[in-house]
Order: structure tokens, then C-alpha cells, then sequence
């Protein structure tokens, strides 16, 4: 029987079907690469010199190869080269909590970092539990992770990170610290953005000062009360109430001002544990009919988005969690390709951010303050740095 040649049909938007490239051309099944470096003219060995983005392709020959994946809709097969190489080019990211903003920050900061040198990251959740973060830890080992990012849940033991194998894969510990636990560190000066803080506050004639939040065994808890209560010794005051709550949102905040100011002899200031906490506390107060700024001084920490917008705005100092981020994942890649190094620290400096909550921003007065003490002749700022950041 003869097959009579006829016209190609056309397809819906009128083009011809034999036009289309990936209809007419694509082969059937998993596209290879000797099916791409026939459709681009060009050699095997060509197309994987550009998979592997190799300087020695030229510019318009490394354009016509993108094309041909294109057209067929070439997807890597990112296992088998990995299987080659020995690398997953992933990253375990393992946090504490994911529920605040310091944390989406962190996040980003390092993904910007992977991103860019090829890498991914898997993010998990250990809700605190320590007992979930050593099976998450094991799990990403089993799934073959480069190298792990941790900020450690509460009541994390050296111990406890060595029955996860840690010792035996690249790890940065974040935010957090794990006493005896020989890893690279990465986070925030707390101590000395406390000391910022509280020191801007008795600059402003405040001699009794609160602190509110924190209720977790965690090195940022005690490196922010250690911040605050170095600075009340310096000029010879006593510390005002500590009173302990969660800091997971600004209902924590609220309900432990409630209480603080419930009687009638109350602090004229309170610094908070975090700028959520803030947010809570200034709601209490102005259910109280005090004004924050003016009846009572505010501040917080982490600079979040909203701090800036709040009414009044919230005075606090900046723990950079996206720069945190990218110095953690930066570290962690110089850790996979040098394993030997020795263990690494990287300290953040703070930032003083002067808004309104405090009442000292430009033209405002505070009703709170009393006659202003002498400041101190130094300003605390970095303890120990064992390398600058990058901001």
C-alpha cells in the first residue's frame, strides 16, 4: 500500500506541526545527552562540558546546547552525577523553631549562599525536642547531606551531637551555642547588643530597668542577661524585675507586662528579650493608658521588618540574621572543601537602631526619665571576633 504524502496538520494556533522543534524532533523516553549533541550538532563530550560549565565551551556553543535541552526538555540527572563525584551538593538545615522572623531571615541568608555555588538546602523542624534532633541529624546522614547547618534545640549536649555522628561530618552551629562541642560557630553578639541597649537606656536617666522573656537553657538567654546586668554594674544600679516567659509571639510579651504592671511601682523601662516580645509588652502598656516612649521606655532585639513600622516605632539593636545566615553557609562550604581546618568562630557585631519606643528619638521627650546619669567613658560593642563579617 502506498502512503500518499499530504500536507502536515495544523495545530490549534495555526502553525504547522512539523515547525514546532520539541514536537517534531523530541526523541521518545528520557532525553540523553547523545540525543541533545545530535539535535545541537555538537560532540557528547561537548554537551557535557557544558553540563558541567566548563570555561573551555565557547559562548555561542554553550547558547545552542542550553537550546537543544531546552527544546527537549532535558532534565539533569543530578543522582547519577553525584554518584560519580561523591558529593550531593546538599545541605542538612536543621533549626530549632521556624516560627519567628529571625528565623525566615536566617534562612534566606543562607540560601543565598548556596544558591549561587549549586547547592540546596533541606530545612527541618526539631520543635525544641532533643531527642527529634538527633533523629533528623542521623536522617539527613542517611540521605548523604555535604554538610550540615544546626541551631541547636534547648538542653543540646556535646554528648548528644556526638551520638549523631556529628564529629564526623561537616558542621556549623548556629545562633546558638554547644559548650564542648568542637564545631565552626556562627551567630549574634547578644551580650553586647544587651549592653547597647541597656546603656542607651541609662544614658536617658533610667535606674529602674526591666527584662522580660526568655524561659529556655540557651546561650542567647543567659549571653542577653549577662549583656544587661554588665551594663546596670557599670554605673552601680540594681537590676529592675526579670521576669521570664516565652518569646514566640507578642502574646507572650503581653501577658508578662501585664502582670509586671499591674501595680502602681513599676519600672520606666523594659528591655525585651526579642522585638516580638516588645510588640506585646507596648500593648499592655497602652491597655494600661501608659504611652510607650513617654510613660515607659521600650526596647527590643532583632530589628524584625515590623519594628520600624510599629507605632511608636520600636528602639532595638540588629542581630542580622540574614548576614548570620550567608557567614554560617559560607563557612560550612569552607569546612566541606578544607575539613581539616581548625574550628572557626565568627561573632556578629550588633547595631544600636534608636526609634521612638525609647523616647529619645529626634524631638521627643520622655515623661519617664530621671535626671540623666554621666554615660560611661566606653561604649561596649564586639567581645571576641575571630573573624569580621561580611555585611
Amino acid at each position: 500500500m502506498k502512503t500518499r504524502k499530504g500536507r502536515a496538520p495544523e495545530t490549534a494556533a495555526g502553525a504547522l506541526a512539523s515547525d514546532i522543534p520539541s514536537a517534531a524532533h523530541a526523541p521518545a523516553g528520557r532525553v540523553t545527552l547523545n540525543d541533545i549533541a545530535a539535535h545541537a550538532n555538537v560532540s557528547r563530550a561537548t554537551v557535557s562540558l557544558v553540563l558541567r560549565k566548563s570555561p573551555l565551551v565557547a559562548d555561542a556553543t554553550r547558547t545552542k546546547v542550553d537550546a537543544a535541552m531546552a527544546e527537549l526538555g532535558y532534565v539533569y540527572n543530578r543522582r547519577a552525577a553525584n554518584l560519580r563525584s561523591g558529593a550531593s551538593r546538599t545541605i542538612g538545615l536543621v533549626l530549632c523553631e521556624i516560627t519567628t522572623p529571625n528565623y525566615a531571615q536566617f534562612t534566606s541568608g543562607i540560601d543565598d549562599v548556596l544558591a549561587a555555588e549549586g547547592y540546596v538546602a533541606f530545612i527541618t523542624n526539631t520543635d525544641e525536642d532533643p531527642v527529634r534532633q538527633r533523629n533528623l541529624l542521623v536522617r539527613m546522614q542517611e540521605h548523604g547531606v555535604d554538610g550540615i547547618v544546626l541551631v541547636p534545640a534547648e538542653d543540646t549536649r556535646p554528648d548528644a551531637m556526638a551520638d549523631a555522628h556529628c564529629a564526623g561530618v561537616p558542621c556549623v552551629v548556629a545562633q546558638r551555642r554547644v559548650a564542648d562541642f568542637p564545631a565552626d560557630y556562627v551567630g549574634p553578639d547578644y551580650a553586647a547588643g544587651m549592653e547597647l541597649v541597656t546603656e542607651h537606656l541609662i544614658s536617658l536617666g533610667h535606674r529602674n530597668i526591666a527584662f522580660i522573656g526568655g524561659v529556655r537553657r540557651i546561650s542567647p538567654l543567659s549571653e542577653r542577661l549577662a549583656g544587661f546586668r554588665k551594663a546596670l554594674r557599670r554605673h552601680r544600679l540594681k537590676s529592675g524585675p526579670v521576669v521570664p516567659c516565652p518569646v514566640l509571639d507578642r502574646a507572650d510579651g503581653y501577658a508578662a507586662a501585664r502582670g509586671l504592671f499591674a501595680g502602681e511601682d513599676h519600672p520606666s523601662a523594659v528591655v525585651c528579650y526579642n522585638d516580638v516580645v516588645a510588640f506585646g509588652v507596648m500593648l499592655a502598656l497602652t491597655e494600661r493608658g501608659l504611652v510607650p516612649g513617654a510613660d515607659v521606655a521600650v526596647v527590643g532585639c532583632d530589628d524584625v521588618a515590623e519594628a520600624g513600622l510599629h507605632r511608636p516605632a520600636l528602639t532595638t539593636f540588629t542581630t542580622d540574621p540574614r548576614v548570620v545566615g550567608r557567614e554560617a553557609a559560607r563557612l560550612l562550604l569552607r569546612r566541606i572543601e578544607t575539613p581539616e581546618r581548625p574550628p572557626e568562630q565568627i561573632v556578629v557585631p550588633p547595631r544600636l537602631i534608636i526609634r521612638q519606643s525609647c523616647g529619645a528619638a529626634p524631638g521627643q521627650r520622655s515623661r519617664a526619665a530621671h535626671a540623666p546619669l554621666h554615660p560611661p567613658s566606653r561604649t561596649p560593642g564586639r567581645r571576641t571576633t575571630a573573624r569580621a563579617a561580611h555585611t
